[in-house]
């Protein structure tokens, strides 16, 4: 089955109900845990970062699992660097948000090595 899509309010906002599939794949990201912390060696539980192009979010299959330290916590230390408010530093250190999502793909079996 395809997407489907619902009107909210005034139509002016769609809402987009995920696929099966979407959700699947969400599922084994969340399994999966931080991609950062998972190349360091680590296992963590994670939240779900999205990828955005022109600050809209590209899509439920296009996210990355983040840890609390990774995602949200602000910090740029030498330890860490937090993707939320320091995208360029995080990047520099940890690999671009596609390059991320490329290895997460891969390690859910969504791609091929």
């Amino acid at each position: 089955m395809g997407r489907r899509w619902f009107c909210v309010g005034m139509g002016k906002k769609k809402l987009k109900i995920m696929t099966k599939a979407e959700k699947a794949l969400q599922t084994r990201i969340r399994a999966l845990g931080c991609i950062v912390c998972h190349g360091e060696g680590v296992d963590s539980p994670c939240d779900l970062h999205h990828l955005l192009r022109g600050s809209r979010r590209i899509g439920e299959d296009s996210v990355i699992g983040l840890c609390l330290m990774h995602h949200r916590s602000g910090l740029n230390t030498k330890e860490v660097v937090s993707r939320h408010p320091w995208r360029r530093e995080f990047e520099d250190r940890y690999g671009t948000e596609d390059e991320l999502l490329q290895k997460t793909r891969i390690l859910c079996g969504v791609l091929p090595e």
